[in-house]
Formats: C-alpha cells, structure tokens, sequence
C-alpha cells in the first residue's frame, strides 16, 4: 500500500474525530525506539489530515528535533521560565506537525516541582484548541513527569522490545500507572521485532501477566519490525515513513495507526486533557 493509500485510509476512519485526543508513547526503558514511533506516528495522523502536535516531554533528555533536523532556537525550558511562550518555541515541521520541543542535558526539566509542572500544563492547554490530535513523546521509566503525562492522556501506548529487560520494564510502567489510577486505553507495541511470532511471544507474554496479577487488559498495538531502513531514515534525520514509505517500518506502523482508529484509540473523553493532568495534583 502507497503511503498515500496509507493517508486515505486513515482519513475516512478518522472523519467523525472532532475533539483533542492525545497518545502517550512511553516505555520503560531508553534504548526501544520509543521517540522514533512518536514521530512516526504523529506524522501518518497528519497525513490523514489532523492537526498533530507532537510534544516532548522527555523532559531532560529531548531529542525529537535531532530526529527531524528541526531548527529550535527556544524550548519548554524557555517556557518554565518565563522566558518564552508556548507559541514562540513551536516549530511547524514540513510534514504538517507542530513540534513542541522540550530540553536537554537540563538536570532540572527531569525533575519539575508541581508548581513549574502546573505553569507548564497552563501553557500547553494552547495545544488542544489548536489541534486533533497530541503525541506526546514522555520519558522512559517511572518518574513523576512520566507519570503525569502518561497516566493522564486518553491513551498510552507502551513500547517494548523482546529484550527480557525491556519486558520487564514494560510491566513495570503497567503495574505503576495501574496503581495510580490510570484510566487510560494501554496498549503495547512490540519494536525491532525479528518476526511475528517473536512479536506475539513478547505480547503474550506481558499482557497475560499484567491480566492476572493487575487485572488490566493491555490491548495489542501490533509490531514493528526490525528494519535497517529506520536506522538510515535516523542518520538523514528523517522520519522514515517519509524516507523510505514501503519499508516494513512504515507499513508495520501505518497499521497501528489504523488500529488506533479503527479500535476506538482515537474516541476523546470529554475533559481536558490538560485539566485532566491539572487534577493529577489536587
């Protein structure tokens, strides 16, 4: 399938989305592709024709500007300051996302006190009036501003490898957001996968522990397959459903996108989602 046949499709299951939804890519681990398949995914929803911002909240060790060799002359670090607006560290990328770029090598963008959290959340309510969809790209692991993105959007998508670390990290972010009182769809995707029975093992596997022992059903987000073609996109700084369209990345992801569609991912709840987050800390 074309990438543009990818956009069409995505479009006509996404015409009755009216409201802000946001997705919150997480793992729990560095090192599993997790930024990559924001961009990625942010980037096919805006080609099926919604307004995308794409926020990184990996706050400390951002990257998603290196990823798209984005100019970014401000940050959220401007913002928690007071330096800047939201608007004026926004960057209209050529792919139709509007990036949010956050910090890093900043020791204390990784650890914001509620109150520069809370007048940072102030800002960032200007994304929702602006857009579809949000893809936030949070850190990995369990520190609070993981936990406060992530437990508080509309859906989680965890990323794992079949690495046994990565597993059991995976769980753990699971277990943690569970016992905050995460209300969110979570679903997993299985990345650099050598093929779909090593996928499958790693989702069984995960999902039926998270089942019995924290009676959560993790919905399967699907798989991406190892590709040398995303490591290429990578070094031209380019997301690779751009770069290379056909590859077993591009298409593996182009599915998940649909499947969020298509299986109720991208339904909003009728809150804020920034209120939502604002409520975290009442």
């Amino acid at each position: 399938m074309s990438a543009e046949d990818q956009a069409a499709k995505l479009r006509a299951l996404m015409q009755d989305v009216r409201h802000t939804h946001t997705i919150a890519v997480t793992s729990g681990k560095g090192g599993v592709g997790k930024s990559n398949i924001a961009l990625n995914l942010a980037v096919l929803l805006s080609a099926a024709g919604n307004r995308v911002a794409l926020l990184d909240a990996d706050f400390g060790l951002a990257n998603l500007d290196v990823l798209v060799d984005a100019t970014v002359r401000a940050n959220l670090a401007h913002v928690i300051a007071g330096q800047r607006k939201l608007a004026d560290v926004v960057v209209d990328l050529p792919c139709g996302v509007q990036l949010v770029p956050g910090a890093s090598g900043l020791a204390q963008m990784a650890n914001l006190n509620d109150f520069q959290r809370s007048s940072l959340i102030a800002e960032l309510t200007e994304l929702e009036e602006n857009n579809d969809v949000i893809v936030i790209d949070t850190g990995a692991g369990i520190g609070k501003n993981v936990l406060t993105f992530a437990g508080t959007a509309d859906s989680v998508l965890v990323v794992a490898t079949a690495e046994p670390t990565s597993i059991t990290d995976a769980y753990a972010v699971i277990k943690v957001l569970h016992q905050q009182g995460c209300r969110a769809r979570m679903s997993l995707l299985v990345n650099f996968a050598a093929d779909r029975t090593e996928a499958r093992a790693t989702y069984n596997r995960i999902a039926t522990v998270a089942r019995e022992f924290l009676g959560v059903s993790l919905y399967d987000a699907g798989y991406i397959l190892a590709d040398p073609r995303v490591s290429l996109a990578v070094r031209k700084r380019q997301p690779y459903v751009l770069a290379y369209p056909r590859c077993q990345a591009s298409r593996c992801l182009a599915a998940l996108a649909t499947k969020l569609c298509r299986g109720g991912g991208l339904l909003v709840r009728n809150e804020s989602f920034f209120k939502r987050v604002a409520n975290w800390f009442s």
